[in-house]
């Protein structure tokens, strides 16, 4: 079986490690600047770096001809593809869009025999075949058939005790430059980045758990970094536990959809 996933941000790579890990096939598919965070843990790195690895499963950057070869290989190929183009020439069994924007940036219920997408902005039964919701709490991971998952509140979800003040953002718009390490522990008031020369500074302590890569375009107030309050460095390596979660309802999404086949 093979699946064609739109992003490779934290919550894509989640994803792609529970298929991957159930013996499916996957291909990502990102923009040419990749905006993730928590790059560690993002398959997406593989398109800044050449090649990356997410417990033990590699990625590589690849173009189309040589995908065959990566999958057969056991490499998770990353195209830089946006719209996921690559979908017509591999019939992938299906197409999921994580790419989380909230809202369709061009997925059709068309793209293949199933077609599943993560969070906000889809309805089930028109852009696509099954919903996966992404917010914590009581439905995070659940599959809709019909339906749409909950509307994006825009308040990151609670770690620690805290919410957005984890959040560190863009202060100004132009070209983030970074000054610390994904993993280190910082303090409030501790600056880990610039935007022409404008600091970005934690709000509170812990551990850095994500920051832009340099070199990306932003602009104010985007998202740019992640502090983590639990402090403990070893969990930048691993996918969090809510991108778990909804790479658990993809897969049953997807086997469900497939169970007439």
């Amino acid at each position: 079986m093979l699946v064609v996933i739109r992003g490779g941000g934290d919550i894509a790579t989640g994803i792609a490690l529970r298929l991957y890990r159930s013996g499916i096939k996957v291909v990502i598919c990102e923009i040419p600047v990749p905006t993730a965070i928590r790059r560690t843990v993002c398959f997406s790195e593989a398109i800044r770096l050449g090649e990356t690895a997410v417990e033990g499963v590699t990625a590589r950057r690849a173009v189309l001809e040589k995908t065959p070869e990566l999958l057969s290989l056991g490499i998770v190929p990353v195209l830089t593809d946006p719209a996921a183009a690559c979908a017509g020439p591999l019939h992938p069994d299906a197409v999921v869009d994580a790419i989380l924007a909230k809202k369709n940036l061009g997925t059709s219920i068309h793209m293949a025999p199933a077609v599943i997408c993560v969070g906000p902005g889809f309805t089930a039964g028109t852009d696509c075949h099954a919903v996966v919701e992404t917010m914590r709490g009581h439905d995070l991971g659940r599959v809709f058939y019909t339906g749409s998952a909950q509307p994006d509140t825009k308040i990151p979800g609670l770690i620690g005790g805290y919410a957005g003040e984890r959040v560190l953002r863009a202060p100004a718009d132009g070209v983030f430059q970074g000054t610390a390490e994904i993993g280190s522990m910082v303090s409030a008031g501790d600056v880990v980045g610039y935007v022409e020369g404008v600091p970005m500074a934690c709000t509170i302590s812990g551990v850095l758990r994500g920051l832009l890569a340099s070199g990306v375009p932003v602009s104010q107030g985007m998202k740019s970094g992640d502090v983590d309050p639990r402090g403990r460095p070893d969990l930048c390596q691993r996918v969090s536990d809510k991108a778990l979660a909804i790479g658990g309802g993809v897969l049953e999404a997807l086997l469900h959809l497939r169970k007439p086949l």
